[in-house]
């Protein structure tokens, strides 16, 4: 993979995935965790924690399988998470002495890991989320078949978090999507801002992260991620996930669009500093190195006391604290000498150059000079002119002396608190304590702004490619299989070689009418996800299309292997069945599609047109049925447009013809059965214009372009006619149909010798057409004789 396609580091975005899809498992949005954990692996399939998190979303999906075979990896590879993901995965499938030998082999692993692993911990999110339960709702409503009122919840839920797939594939299901820049506004590119020390206090400080890098907000956030966002017709909050770990300072600017909402943070002051995070993905280019007080731990700031009454106890050494952009620390000067005090003037000056810091590594070792040094003057008299000399020196004298030292030393520190809180003269342009300048920054604040950039980056680049399959999702739901398929097209190569797009591009495919390509792109998918059953159907009803019955019975077993209880799987096996002319069974299975999931509109309508043969009236309620589930499954229209053309009745049959058309207006067969029906009515002029739309659509659609070939006989343009029927004669050279017309039309120019011979080739393909035949050559030659034709 290269580095060069992501506009941040591989790092961040891994982190900023993480927190999405973690918040989406906690709010019970499986199927846009899913989603955006196959993204995520897309980008970084070698990544353990990826592969967990996709195998962690799946799972919580209910896809017991395609979860195990994305950790049943080879040994080597395999870590204790992959193991402890396969032994939930086993026990859910009920093998429980499979799970049993993986959690056995995980122990070992975390045996031997534990003394270099670290702990981890998430906070999950304590309270419901106000853009999941629209989007529940709009799902619930979905099924109900209460449309307005999924689509409202839905674009409640969107407005919240656009970042909620589901609720977007909702609106998709109902149709009703707006342009894809109106419902997801394209983003600014986001500017990184210098980071100045006075405005440290007036940012929030972001979560932080331990352990393995996941997510753990504040107590006041409770993990979740959708809380504030509003939408508008400007600016946009994608979505407000927590920052990547890194050091406490690092804050995200006020600018940002994906910044918390929630006040709570913002603190005037802190009295202690924060743990750091332990993350090593995620931290800047630029770091900060560690000093000894870092590497103890967090220790909290020791401020010197103004009041003359505290002292300072000589037995314990003091410690200096590192510079910390949230509390303005200034560093004690350790230059001292180490027999006489320093004079103020030098103690000001000191501390005036101690607000540029200096290296970790150097400061702790100047620290600790200063403290030996400091408790060295302490502790004994020796390094005071004053102090007596002999060793005749009382016990008395001695604590007189150390107290008057001690004394001294509260003096000094009272002035040197008087110089840091007294007013600053105007600095001169030179000087360092100079506003603006850019020594003033110090290198953690630089490293916040860094930061902060690199989250906005990171978000943009996440909401982006959001958009872009959302763009492509809109225009498979509006049944512009071409639009889809260009918008798959612009998508990062790493996104087009997963499970999500090579299956839209068989749907895409299979909706044009290009069985072949679908079936190429369906294969694809069944190799990246064997045991994938989302969208089978559609797959199986293909290989029903292309007459495959052994590949349509390998996947009917399979899919029934996988999971019993999948309509997916009953469609299939339905499909075979009705492959093999054996109705009665495939009527059951379908049936028992419908038993499994009352919502499939789709088994609904199979089972119409599996009846369609025998009982119109039977095929008109399956029909029906099927639309009160899904009001825009154009195949159920199709289906009763077809009941009534045979029940002779135009008038319906146009109707939803026409209501299919709406649908899925590029559908070359669709507009070939409204020009069939104005035909009927004796309208040839429009069913013409209809029948040059559909072949101008789907130029290898044999059966529009039959219909045109007949209606331009009719209108008597015997060229045009002859160039369709040849066209589909080298395509079907066996069609006795396409054979006879020819003849026909030949016969009706003057050619007997050709038409003759196409006579004699039709006879011999259907012998049962001889009284077609000797019907055309008793009519007259100007007369076309039976203008009806076969429909198969």
């Amino acid at each position: 993979m290269d580095p060069s396609e992501f506009p941040v580091s591989l790092a961040v975005i891994a982190q900023r995935f993480q927190s999405l899809v973690w918040t989406c498992l906690d709010s019970d949005l499986t199927r846009t965790a899913v989603f955006y954990a196959e993204r995520y692996f897309a980008l970084a399939q070698n990544s353990h924690d990826a592969r967990h998190l996709y195998a962690t979303s799946l799972l919580r999906e209910g896809q017991t399988y395609p979860a195990l075979c994305v950790v049943d990896i080879s040994r080597q590879d395999q870590c204790s998470g992959c193991l402890e993901l396969k032994a939930k995965c086993c026990s859910v499938l009920g093998r429980y002495r499979q799970a049993q030998e993986a959690l056995e082999e995980a122990s070992k692993e975390l045996a031997h890991t534990a003394s270099t692993s670290t702990s981890s911990s998430r906070i999950a999110r304590q309270s419901p989320d106000p853009a999941a339960i629209h989007c529940r709702s709009g799902a619930m409503a979905l099924k109900g078949n209460l449309q307005a009122i999924a689509a409202q919840s839905f674009r409640q839920a969107l407005n919240l978090n656009p970042m909620i797939w589901e609720a977007f594939e909702g609106l998709c299901a109902l149709g009703s999507l707006p342009d894809i820049d109106d419902l997801f506004p394209p983003l600014p590119d986001p500017n990184k801002h210098p980071s100045h020390p006075n405005d440290e206090l007036n940012k929030n400080s972001g979560p932080s992260a331990t352990g393995a890098g996941f997510f753990t907000p504040e107590a006041g956030n409770a993990g979740n991620l959708f809380r504030g966002l509003k939408l508008d017709a400007n600016q946009i909050q994608p979505f407000r996930m927590p920052h990547p770990p890194g050091h406490r300072d690092s804050l995200v600017s006020n600018d940002s669009p994906f910044r918390f909402a929630d006040t709570t943070f913002q603190q005037a002051h802190r009295s202690s500093r924060s743990q750091p995070a332990v993350s090593g993905s995620t931290q800047p280019s630029v770091t900060r190195p560690l000093s000894s007080a870092d590497e103890a731990g967090p220790m909290p700031k020791k401020l010197r006391s103004t009041a003359p009454q505290v002292a300072l106890k000589p037995s314990k050494p003091l410690k200096l604290s590192i510079d910390d952009p949230l509390k303005k620390a200034r560093t004690r000067p350790a230059l001292m000498s180490s027999n006489s005090f320093s004079s103020s003037h030098t103690r000001s000056q000191s501390t005036v150059n101690s607000r540029v810091a200096p290296p970790a590594s150097k400061n702790a070792v100047v620290t600790q000079n200063a403290a030996i040094r400091r408790s060295t003057r302490l502790l004994s008299g020796t390094g005071s002119k004053h102090a007596p000399k002999g060793p005749q020196t009382s016990t008395r004298e001695r604590r007189k002396q150390q107290s008057h030292a001690r004394s001294r030393s509260i003096e000094s520190d009272e002035d040197e608190l008087e110089v840091a809180n007294s007013p600053s003269p105007p600095a001169m342009p030179n000087s360092p304590r100079s506003e603006g300048s850019p020594s003033s920054r110090t290198l953690s604040q630089e490293q916040a702004a860094q930061a902060a950039y690199e989250i906005e980056v990171a978000d943009k680049y996440i909401y982006d490619l959001m958009r872009q399959f959302a763009g492509a999702s809109r225009a498979l739901a509006m049944y512009h299989s071409q639009k889809c398929l260009d918008a798959i097209e612009l998508l990062p190569q790493t996104q087009q070689q997963t499970p999500w797009v090579l299956s839209t591009v068989g749907k895409a495919h299979y909706d044009k009418g290009e069985y072949g390509s679908a079936e190429r792109a369906f294969r694809a998918v069944r190799t990246l996800e064997p045991y994938r059953l989302w969208d089978m159907e559609v797959y199986s009803t293909l290989l029903w299309h292309l007459q495959r019955p052994v590949e349509l019975s390998f996947l009917a077993q399979e899919l029934l292997n996988i999971d019993p209880r999948s309509p997916q799987a009953w469609i299939a096996i339905g499909n075979l069945f009705s492959l093999q002319k054996e109705r009665a069974h495939a009527l059951t299975c379908f049936r028992r599609a419908t038993q499994m999931d009352p919502s499939c509109a789709y088994a609904y309508t199979l089972s119409g047109h599996e009846t369609i043969d025998e009982d119109l009236d039977k095929a008109v309620t399956f029909f029906q049925t099927a639309l009160r589930v899904d009001s825009r499954h154009y195949n159920a229209w199709y289906g009763l447009g077809t009941c009534y053309l045979r029940m002779s009745k135009l008038r319906l049959a146009e109707y939803h013809f026409r209501k299919a058309v709406e649908i899925h207006p590029d559908n070359a067969v669709l507009l070939g059965c409204v020009g069939m029906v104005a035909e009927r009515r004796g309208d040839r002029e429009g069913a013409r214009a209809l029948f040059d739309k559909a072949v101008g659509i789907s130029p290898a659609n044999a059966l529009v372009r039959y219909r045109r070939a007949k209606i331009l006989i009719s209108a008597k343009e015997y060229k045009a006619a002859i160039k369709d029927l040849e066209h589909l004669r080298n395509f079907s050279p066996e069609e006795s149909n396409v054979v006879f017309q020819l003849a026909k039309v030949y016969r009706l120019v003057g050619d007997e010798v050709k038409s003759a011979q196409l006579l004699a080739i039709a006879r011999d393909i259907s012998p049962k057409s001889m009284g077609k035949i000797k019907k055309l050559l008793n009519t007259k030659k100007d007369d076309g004789g039976d203008d009806r034709m076969d429909e198969g």
